[in-house]
């Protein structure tokens, strides 16, 4: 490989005080209950972060740096990796949103995941190819940069094209909470496909990494500032927003820049739930799909205490911290 590749893991920790006090300023009394808007499982955190930070190092040591982008927090990582990798790590540097929000700081706080990651690509000294991770990510086998980059300029996607009819069909009678359209991960990759004038159909994503290109990005928001601000005024997510990463994965389609791959053959998802049921034979059948390169542990926060621990041992032992 002859380009430099970069990690971004965006994170915060909601239990924080200072933060939650952050979000009942500027949240109002709905959205705070709403878990599709700004309902605490979408902040809170039990460690999550220092195991994806871990698995990188264990999986991709070909990274060159990792960047941590959070609102004046810190995750305290270092010791823990310093810990599991004595021979050295991956260099981490942690950002601050008034760093990416440099020029737009009225729109700060924000609680917003979309207008987060639709400023990760202006962290000074970014890599030109980097990959995207939200702090409940983990790399659960050896990757390569190919997994991600097959070539300099190209980009791997897992995800697939899917006709659009059906879900604009089926949003128009979608349930709506407190008169309000619900929130929906689906519904900001139709936006985005509105965004590129891609009517017909559009690129469906899963909860992977995302190989990215900053100058696609800065690219296409030098050419649209209107479309930046309308992801980032919002401090809380609404129906309205677009998925950056899937417009960004549009235009390379267009460009031929963008490969497809089936996501469900390297990715294992866990949706967090009360029964302890669900959680082993999740567990069993992740543990024999040993060769899978990505898991997504959603919501963990949500399941029960034993749960949680069993979960944690079990990535513990897939990424050999113990």
């Amino acid at each position: 490989m002859s380009f430099k590749v970069d990690a971004v893991i965006t994170w915060v920790d909601g239990d924080d005080p200072r933060h939650r006090a952050k979000r009942e300023k500027y949240g109002d009394t709905k959205s705070l209950n709403r878990d599709d808007i700004a309902g605490n499982t979408r902040y809170r955190s039990i460690g999550e972060i220092l195991y994806c930070i871990a698995s990188l190092n264990r999986y991709a040591p070909w990274l060159n740096k990792i960047y941590i982008v959070t609102d004046e927090q810190d995750p305290q990582a270092m010791d823990f990796i310093a810990k599991h990798f004595p021979e050295g790590h991956i260099p981490m540097e942690i950002v601050d949103h008034k760093v990416i929000f440099r020029g737009y700081e009225e729109h700060l706080p924000t609680f917003n995941s979309i207008s987060i990651e639709s400023m990760t690509w202006r962290i000074p000294g970014l890599a030109e190819h980097y990959i995207e991770f939200n702090d409940d990510l983990i790399l659960a086998a050896p990757t390569r940069p190919e997994d991600f980059f097959p070539e300099e300029g190209k980009v791997v996607c897992y995800g697939n094209k899917r006709p659009s009819l059906f879900v604009r069909l089926s949003r128009m009678l979608k349930y709506r909470a407190d008169g309000v359209k619900k929130v929906s991960f689906k519904e900001s990759m139709i936006n985005a496909a509105d965004v590129c004038g891609n009517r017909h159909s559009f690129i469906m994503l899963y909860h992977t990494p995302k190989a990215l290109l900053r100058s696609t990005y800065e690219r296409f928001f030098d050419e649209h500032p209107d479309l930046l601000l309308r992801n980032i005024t919002h401090r809380f997510r609404h129906a309205t927003q677009y998925n950056p990463e899937e417009v960004l994965y549009i235009l390379l389609s267009h460009e031929g820049r963008c490969v497809m791959r089936n996501a469900n053959r390297e990715l294992f998802y866990f949706m967090a739930k009360q029964d302890m049921g669900y959680i082993r034979r999740k567990l069993n059948r992740f543990t024999a799909e040993s060769g899978k390169k990505f898991g997504c542990f959603n919501s963990l926060d949500l399941a029960p205490k034993e749960g949680q621990e069993l979960v944690t041992e079990w990535i513990e032992r897939r990424i050999k911290l113990r």
